[in-house]
């Protein structure tokens, strides 16, 4: 509730449909943009549904949709959700869970397909994204790198957060 009073960077939540159904979208919209979320990451509304019953609650409260791609995603559909898309486009390295171990670098045509596309979103790299190697390899073809399992792990036993991103991020960039 408080977040913004300390953060600036962009707020994206990710999860699943149905604990916010259970909540209740509507509410879950108007409650999101109270507290400052930017954007929204839910992979499993599927697009025809976002399109036709909840692009417009989305849009009414401010809230960016990011959609996922995946390797195997064709392109008419990475076109059309590019078109839906309003944050950036979040090009999954490999269909496989977030936090796996598979490299990356298997996947430099796909990444050079998304770059020659010349989409309108932003594309960011995630999946598999773990340390300086990993998100090197993804932003030399798009324009960044998302982190998750990576960090949430670094964070598992720590007392102080804020030094262990840094230390985390500082691995990364430096």
């Amino acid at each position: 509730k408080h977040m913004r009073e300390t953060i600036e960077l962009p707020i994206i939540l990710m999860g699943y449909m149905n604990p916010i159904m259970q909540y209740g979208l509507e509410k879950f919209c108007a409650s999101a943009e109270a507290v400052g979320v930017d954007g929204i990451i839910l992979p499993d509304l599927p697009m025809y549904e976002f399109e036709t019953t909840y692009q417009q609650l989305f849009n009414q409260h401010n809230l960016r949709f990011i959609f996922l791609v995946t390797p195997e995603t064709g392109e008419e559909r990475i076109r059309k959700i590019d078109r839906l898309t309003s944050g950036f486009l979040y090009a999954v390295s490999s269909s496989s869970t977030t936090g796996n171990n598979k490299a990356i670098s298997d996947q430099t045509n796909y990444f050079k397909k998304l770059q020659n596309m010349q989409l309108k979103n932003p594309i960011l790299v995630g999946f598999g994204i773990k340390d300086k190697a990993t998100f090197q390899s993804a932003s030399a073809y798009s324009n960044g790198a998302i982190i998750g399992s990576a960090y949430i792990k670094a964070l598992q036993n720590t007392i102080n957060i804020q030094a262990t991103t840094k230390e985390f991020l500082n691995s990364i960039i430096e």
